[in-house]
């Protein structure tokens, strides 16, 4: 049977998830709190938010959800003012909330390439500047970035999400230094093909299945919960010389 790590310094160590109703946010909030964490987290899924805090009835601090649409950067920076009054002063940030919901090249309008940018990459600028201070106040802290191997592996279907999520890895890489000379990390947690309730209903289909088995090096799926305990590694105290990184967790994709 798995024996998994609990990190000590997690214990209540505040974190702020965006996009963590359903999905890999959900696994990031439940797993962050089954470590002792103070998590809050934002989402327009009310209905899924309920259903998350419900099933964690024995944690020591019970997730606080705040609803927020994180398009809208002042309902952003506003959601982030509620979670710092509940939780205290962010010390992780995870950058999850996104969308990869397939488009055309054809198709797409000024409108829709707006929209997609500030789903998948604008939020993460912006809520990452919002928490500096509290970091600095905290002598450190440590942002998450969630980015995806999808446009590395030239995928189609969803260029303008290819491009965002591209885009998540120089945003790390520009922040880096800056943010280290304050002991702020801030790292890209890029995931493969990880298969969530929306990905099996959606998209594995039978010659999807066979694309995992083919490709990865390691068989079986990858799952939000694997993500999640890579988010654990990088918000713990463990990983305090890990900084302007990818850290891949796709099963060894070929």
């Amino acid at each position: 049977m798995s024996q998994f790590a609990s990190y000590p310094s997690l214990v209540n160590r505040t974190v702020l998830v965006s996009g963590g109703a359903t999905g890999i946010g959900a696994a990031f909030v439940e797993h962050f709190a089954r470590q002792g964490a103070r998590v809050a987290f934002l989402d327009i899924d009310a209905d899924g938010a309920e259903q998350l805090i419900a099933g964690l009835p024995d944690v020591d601090h019970a997730p606080r959800f705040l609803p927020c649409d994180v398009t809208d950067l002042d309902a952003l920076g506003a959601a982030i003012a509620q979670a710092r009054e509940a939780i205290g002063p962010i010390a992780v940030l995870v950058n999850n909330a996104a969308n990869d919901v397939r488009h055309e090249l054809a198709e797409t309008t000024p409108a829709d390439f707006d929209r997609n940018v500030a789903v998948n990459l604008r939020h993460q600028y912006f809520a990452t500047q919002a928490v500096v201070p509290d970091m600095q106040s905290l002598g450190g802290g440590s942002v998450i970035c969630l980015g995806s191997t999808g446009w590395m592996k030239r995928n189609a279907g969803y260029p303008m999400y290819a491009m965002a999520k591209a885009a998540v890895h120089g945003l790390v890489n520009g922040l880096a230094r800056d943010l280290g000379k304050q002991q702020i990390r801030i790292n890209a947690l890029v995931p493969g093909w990880a298969i969530t309730e929306k990905q099996e209903r959606l998209w594995l289909d039978e010659d999807g299945k066979a694309a995992i088995e083919r490709e990865q090096c390691l068989p079986g799926y990858l799952r939000a919960d694997d993500l999640a305990r890579m988010a654990l590694f990088l918000a713990a105290d463990d990983s305090r010389m890990c900084t302007g990184q990818d850290f891949i967790v796709d099963g060894g994709w070929a």
